[in-house]
């Protein structure tokens, strides 16, 4: 689990490399934010260098717990996604 400071903005990172078989590369990569909405932990922008994912979050109400997930579609056409737990808190 990581924490996060409402006020702060920060880069989380996914490595897909062990995820992912040789020779095969990232088609596409997105980031969804659970629970989503006004006033919560937002999504800033987002990257994908090789099998690396990251995204910038800024915000989120102080005492929530979010899920991060990322969701990538292989250069086979598997897709797959990894979860990342985010609790808010005033540090």
């Amino acid at each position: 689990m990581f924490l996060k400071d409402p006020g702060s903005t920060l880069d989380y990172r996914v490595d897909w490399t062990a995820a992912s078989a040789e020779g095969q590369s990232i088609a596409a990569s997105s980031w969804q934010v659970e629970p989503a909405g006004d006033g919560g932990l937002q999504v800033e922008a987002s990257d994908l260098a090789d099998k690396l994912a990251t995204v910038r979050l800024s915000g989120g109400g102080v005492g929530m717990l979010y899920r991060v997930v990322n969701r990538v579609t292989f250069s086979n056409g598997s897709v797959d996604e990894r979860t990342l737990a985010l609790r808010v808190e005033e540090r």
